[in-house]
């Protein structure tokens, strides 16, 4: 079994196989020339990102730079996501992202991770997990999103979070390791920011859409 074998397998494999490296280099090219783009460069980037990812949806846009050891070969983006700049992608695995879901400055989603075996990681031998990121989430800044993981729908991750585990549709959750603070319920239709109430004129955009 080759190395990219055992990789996509999710094994124990060796990330720093000349098989692997000449692969990835491949995908580098792209992620470092969208990383020099800025405001006004929209029609290059739309250009570059269906290059750069697995899959990209309409409306899409990652403020440069972003970083990401595949370039963003390993990763699917849905429709109208959005990430602020600084964000980390791990992509050694699949990165699945759902429609809408948004990401604050400095967010980390890793898939690749390292045997504690003190023989097996002084080979600097890895394996993956990929992650799954719901629809309409939204992950503050500075979360980091650790192999294997799930967020289901809807989930806010508040800032500085370390997701360790799997975190449920229709919830807030934050904290090192993150854990459910609440669901998402009734007063967060009145109240946007603790205790300061939605005007009338806030579900206009509501009825425009």
């Amino acid at each position: 079994m080759t190395e990219k074998e055992r990789m996509l397998k999710g094994l124990i494999y060796d990330s720093a196989s000349r098989e692997i490296l000449d692969e990835q280099e491949k995908f580098a090219k792209y992620m470092l020339e969208y990383n020099t783009l800025g405001l006004g460069d929209e029609k290059r980037m739309n250009e570059l990102m269906p290059l750069m990812f697995a899959e990209v949806g309409e409306g899409t846009y990652i403020q440069p730079p972003f970083y990401a050891n595949w370039g963003g070969h390993h990763v699917h983006l849905g429709k109208r996501v959005y990430a602020n700049f600084n964000l980390t992608l791990v992509d050694d695995g699949h990165i699945y992202i759902g429609d809408c879901t948004m990401f604050a400055p400095n967010v980390t989603v890793a898939t690749a991770s390292h045997p504690i075996n003190p023989a097996m990681r002084e080979l600097a031998l890895q394996y993956n997990a990929d992650v799954h990121i719901g629809k309409n989430c939204w992950l503050g800044s500075g979360v980091v999103v650790l192999p294997g993981v799930t967020i289901g729908d809807n989930s806010v991750i508040g800032a500085g979070s370390i997701v360790t585990r799997d975190i449920p549709a229709n919830v807030v959750a934050v904290g090192n390791p993150c854990r459910v603070l609440r669901e998402i319920d009734k007063r967060d239709d009145e109240f946007y920011h603790r205790d300061i109430p939605f005007d009338d004129g806030a579900w206009e955009y509501i009825k425009e859409k």
